[in-house]
């Protein structure tokens, strides 16, 4: 299974054009970051996590030109803004997207995106196949996949497992029952937002007990906004199994 971050930033404290931060203002490739979404290749299919505002350009830079199906966490406009742009895969690939995702976040898709769903269909609109899921393993394209559901403050969201790989972005609790799920990972990758306590992502200090008490081989911060402070401060900062991810980097689990 190969793992690629498309993106590890979020909308979540976003600076204005004229912030003058260090991360903001910062050289370092690592420090500029796209909204959170990731790829993953596995028995030959490409799915992604989230499509966010800069889906399209996610898929062009990593030249994606086959997507089999779209998971996604919840409805906010960073994780599913980019839908209009599935219309290119539609095309060459002759059918309606898969996405998958409970019944709410549906809902939240069916209404952002009206023009989708009318009767009288006009030309070149995106094709959506919304298929509901909850909080049971599910198959998709013969890969298993199991929700684990987490609190984004009072939201309900889901985060993915598939095989020893888990990806959870914006929560800030996990019940003991999902944590359960998550137990034996090679990789887990999880939300930390920022330095300071929030009121609906984990921070640092959390995420980094969150990851000591499940014990991952390996874990990754995604999510992470300019507050979090500058890429190569925060990593000397962090255990040894533990990393800052950053867009474009690539994973491969065995």
């Amino acid at each position: 299974m190969k793992i690629i971050f498309l993106g590890t930033g979020t909308s979540q404290g976003v600076p204005v054009i004229t912030c003058d931060c260090e991360v903001c203002l910062s050289d370092n490739v690592f420090d500029k970051r796209l909204r959170s979404s990731i790829l993953i290749n596995i028995k030959g299919k490409n799915i992604i996590i989230d499509a966010g505002p800069d889906f399209r350009y996610q898929m062009l830079r990593e030249k994606v030109k086959k997507l089999d199906a779209i998971l996604l966490t919840h409805e906010h406009k960073d994780h599913i803004g980019g839908l209009d742009d599935i219309r290119a895969f539609n095309h060459y690939q002759d059918k309606s997207m898969d996405i998958y995702a409970e019944k709410r976040t549906l809902e939240a898709i069916r209404n952002d995106y009206k023009y989708v769903f009318t009767k009288k269909r006009y030309p070149g609109i995106p094709k959506m196949n919304l298929v509901n899921i909850d909080n049971k393993e599910f198959t998709t394209n013969n890969i298993r996949i199991l929700p684990i559901r987490v609190m984004h403050h009072k939201l309900p969201v889901f985060g993915y497992r598939i095989n020893d790989f888990a990806y959870i972005t914006d929560a800030n609790f996990i019940a003991k029952e999902e944590k359960e799920k998550l137990k034996n990972l090679k990789v887990l990758v999880l939300g930390a937002l920022r330095i300071k306590k929030h009121l609906s992502h984990f921070n640092l200090s959390e995420a980094l007990e969150i990851i000591e008490e499940l014990k991952p081989q390996k874990a990754y911060l995604t999510h992470i906004s300019h507050l979090m402070g500058k890429y190569s401060d925060v990593s000397k900062k962090l255990p040894q199994n533990v990393f800052l991810a950053n867009d474009r980097l690539e994973l491969n689990i065995n």
